[in-house]
């Protein structure tokens, strides 16, 4: 029912109009938010933030334990700004600031490059094999976000302190997955975990063909559903039956296989397995005729723009552009790369019977053996046989495995 003022004062009878005007109009806004992705938009403002105070605090001499359990947590309520992208109330909250700041400094990258990697651009899907797996890639194609678990977030501390001492001691040449952040973003009470890594592929060269191997020919053959994909992950014996070799000179063979086994003894000291040996191909040759196909088709589609009137822009705000403008200080042909950047590319052998850069490295290394895995093993042994090839083994028999199957994918 009316109250006596609002029925002799027109402007009153108009406020709960108003208001419900301004709620519907508030209603739309978060819709039209939901439909981009709140979590990255949050990603890309805590990143900002995070870096911003990073600068003010000093770098500690050395890390203490407590920086291995060190957290730093933002809650933002009513906010304002930018409610296009951001939602009006989120969390954001970065594990081990100072330890990770430390890991990217041993990986030769900055923290300004971190920081306009992540959040100049919004990340985006990767389609075009330039990202390691079904992660997000940063838009420049050099970093790679992955969501992970609140159990993996946890085994990512168990390993964390001796992760770091690992990366110390091989001076961060390593196979293993580049950690360089960890974050807990919170959206609408909802916890989104984030891992950034390095991209083990090149944020410029195009992978042709891409293998998980995990030493065991077991079940590991590619779906029919994977195989149709463009760029499909192939498996062990996918790799045996495509009679497909890796062409490398003794030298890189042996720093390779030096790696490997370094990083596989921490792996298997950590009680860690089911990890696999990621493998992107590069076809030189392949590159080259795509190039020329591509130049060719610039060329007639400048052609027609002149013969239209029409001026070709300066640059591309695609990632091709944006990878373009990146080493234009530097040009580079098919099979060229810069090995600060593309830290795991080794450039097949002069004379291999293909011209190939291979990018290895390893990934899953989040899972322990633990009471499930056990669990696992005992009963696919039951089924199989206790000498069967299974994939669920001990720790320290997976290891032995999978090297003396690595060792078998040279020419």
């Amino acid at each position: 029912m009316s109250s006596p003022s609002s029925i002799s004062n027109p402007l009153g009878a108009l406020k709960p109009k108003r208001k419900t005007k301004k709620k519907h109009f508030v209603q739309q806004k978060v819709e039209v938010f939901r439909a981009s992705d709140p979590v990255l938009s949050v990603l890309m403002w805590g990143v900002n933030h995070s870096i911003n105070d990073l600068c003010q605090v000093p770098v500690p001499v050395m890390l203490l334990p407590d920086d291995f359990k060190a957290s730093t947590k933002i809650k933002v309520i009513n906010h304002l700004f930018n409610k296009e992208n951001l939602p009006g109330q989120f969390k954001f909250k970065e594990y081990c600031p100072q330890v990770f700041r430390n890991l990217r400094e041993r990986f030769g990258i900055e923290d300004q490059d971190y920081q306009v990697s992540l959040a100049r651009s919004s990340p985006i899907k990767d389609e075009e094999g330039k990202c390691a797996g079904s992660l997000l890639s940063s838009y420049d194609h050099t970093l790679v976000i992955k969501e992970i678990t609140s159990e993996e977030v946890e085994e990512m501390h168990n390993i964390l302190s001796e992760y770091h001492q690992h990366i110390v001691t091989c001076h961060g040449s390593t196979l293993l997955p580049q950690f360089l952040a960890m974050y807990r973003v919170t959206v609408e009470s909802e916890d989104t975990y984030l891992l950034v890594m390095r991209n083990m592929f090149s944020h410029r060269l195009h992978i042709h063909r891409k293998y998980g191997l995990k030493g065991s020919l077991l079940s590991r053959e590619s779906s029919f559903k994977e195989k149709v994909k463009e760029l499909p992950t192939s498996k062990d014996a996918d790799f045996m039956n495509n009679m497909q070799k890796v062409y490398l000179s003794e030298e890189e063979k042996e720093k390779m296989m030096d790696k490997l086994n370094r990083d596989v003894e921490f792996l298997v000291d950590m009680r860690i397995m089911d990890y696999s040996l990621l493998l992107g191909i590069h076809d030189v040759e392949r590159a080259e005729r795509e190039e020329e196909e591509e130049e060719m088709e610039s060329s007639y589609e400048e052609e027609e723009e002149e013969e239209n009137g029409l001026a070709a822009p300066l640059c591309s705000t695609s990632p091709e552009g944006i990878a373009g403008y990146m080493n234009s200080f530097k040009p580079m042909g098919p099979g060229e790369f810069d090995p600060y950047v593309d830290m795991y590319a080794i450039q097949s052998a002069v004379g291999a019977p293909r011209r190939e850069v291979y990018f290895m490295g390893l990934i899953d290394v989040l899972t322990q053996y633990d009471t499930k895995k056990k669990a696992a093993h005992a009963a696919r042994a039951v089924k199989h046989g206790a000498g069967a090839d299974i994939s669920t083994v001990h720790p320290e028999q997976y290891a032995k495995r999978f090297r003396e199957f690595i060792t078998k994918i040279f020419a």
